[in-house]
């Protein structure tokens, strides 16, 4: 297709999903499916207008799908209940360290004993899989700052850490692959990868959240008062975070989705904002407190708060770009028994077992975990983790299988979690 072509259906799509927001609500799939249904017609399943070679391309949709989950990462930070509570937090948590690393495990165990794939190429295939997706996974998360639905904030803040939590077991992966150094006896993958990278990567987010903050309060505070663009203040700490981390060498998802996090925290202490009756607070309530007091007592805007819209718009544009590339991306041929067995082991069997080994004793209900086990969304971030391994080496036999692999589970998710998502959580929400 020719970039006539490309400006053309991409701008068809955005003013179908803008002027039709309302309808497409009400329709019994999410617009992901659409655009994977767009992509998949005119591919080379169907049309074959298009296709996209992941491994020719791999540097390239790297870039693509990092700067969409950077982005996805920083907004559910941002959208976490204020204040913070550990009690609240714990199943989270739990999802995206314990059940992170047993459903990596048990996909290894599938990937060695019933694929025949290498113990390397296993976990490194577990570490791509494992991951929930903050992209894709808008309609299982949080919606808006204050959001108190317990089952939506335990989604959220399971993929915007998980996305980064998943980083160690990729490089074990490629360790054990031969193309990463893990040290004597994994030494080194554990004291660098596993526990220097994370550690450093959730203090440098939480200490760059907090500095905007401070910032932003500093500058608003001040006569004559100072105008901040919140959504370029919004977008530079997450550039200045993600590259921080990356010269420190520790996880910049994990580190940008804190900074979310301690932004919002921060700005709303400072505010002395009000809480509701479960410890949360509404954006609006900020917005209408401020408005309602006198010019020289009134609560400034906060760059959170502002920025959010902005990061959602950018947010389904990423959808619709990179869901209607998958859809170029797969043959027929990748549909094969091996790649049908590991998207059905993940969804029904690796993803619930490891959530309720995970949740296990976590005070959480039974209902809850069950709608935790089957909303493990896979997406946007898989392909992030694919593309980087190919891109660092990953030799190109393993890479067309795994691509294979990772394409039609990531696929398979979309349509069966698209699916089912209105009719559960409806049926959740009624009850």
């Amino acid at each position: 297709m020719s970039i006539t072509a490309w400006f053309i259906l991409i701008g068809c799509l955005m003013l179908a999903r803008g002027l039709a927001a309302t309808s497409i609500a009400r329709l019994p799939f999410t617009s992901a499916m659409a655009y994977l249904g767009v992509g998949l017609l005119l591919g080379p399943m169907f049309l074959g207008l298009f296709s996209i070679d992941l491994i020719k391309q791999a540097p390239l949709l790297e870039t693509l799908t990092e700067i969409a989950v950077l982005i996805s990462l920083f907004s559910a930070g941002v959208k976490m209940p204020v204040p913070f509570s550990l009690a609240r937090w714990l199943p989270s948590l739990r999802l995206a360290w314990l059940s992170m690393a047993l459903s990596v495990a048990l996909v290894a165990a599938f990937s060695y004993w019933v694929l025949g794939l290498p113990l390397g190429a296993g976990v490194l295939l577990g570490a791509i899989l494992a991951p929930t997706d903050p992209v894709l996974a808008t309609d299982v998360q949080v919606r808006r700052a204050g959001d108190s639905d317990h089952l939506r904030f335990t989604l959220t803040c399971e993929a915007g850490m998980n996305d980064g939590t998943g980083f160690p077991f990729v490089m074990l992966g490629l360790g054990l692959l031969g193309l990463h150094e893990l040290g004597d006896h994994g030494i080194r993958w554990v004291w660098h990868d596993l526990l220097w990278a994370s550690a450093a990567a959730i203090a440098l987010g939480i200490a760059g959240g907090a500095l905007l903050a401070w910032l932003g309060w500093q500058l608003r505070g001040k006569a004559p008062k100072h105008e901040v663009l919140d959504d370029l203040a919004g977008l530079g700490l997450i550039a200045l975070v993600y590259g921080l981390a990356d010269a420190m060498q520790a996880w910049g998802f994990l580190a940008v989705f804190f900074a979310g996090v301690a932004l919002r925290q921060t700005e709303l202490v400072l505010a002395g904002a009000p809480k509701d009756r479960q410890g949360l607070l509404q954006a609006e309530e900020v917005h209408a407190s401020s408005a309602a007091k006198p010019a020289e007592q009134e609560v400034p805007l906060t760059v959170s708060g502002e920025a959010l819209v902005f990061k959602e718009h950018l947010e389904r544009l990423s959808e619709l770009t990179l869901v209607l590339l998958l859809g170029g991306a797969i043959s027929a041929a990748a549909w094969n028994w091996r790649s049908w067995a590991m998207g059905l082991f993940l969804l029904l069997v690796a993803r619930p077992c490891s959530v309720m080994l995970g949740l296990l004793a976590s005070g959480t209900s039974l209902r809850l975990r069950g709608l935790a086990a089957w909303f493990g969304v896979r997406g946007i971030g898989s392909v992030y983790y694919l593309c980087y391994a190919i891109h660092h080496g990953l030799p190109p036999a393993l890479a067309g299988e795994l691509s294979s692999i990772t394409i039609v589970v990531v696929m398979l998710s979309i349509i069966m979690h698209g699916l089912s998502v209105k009719p559960l959580l409806d049926r959740y929400w009624h009850n």
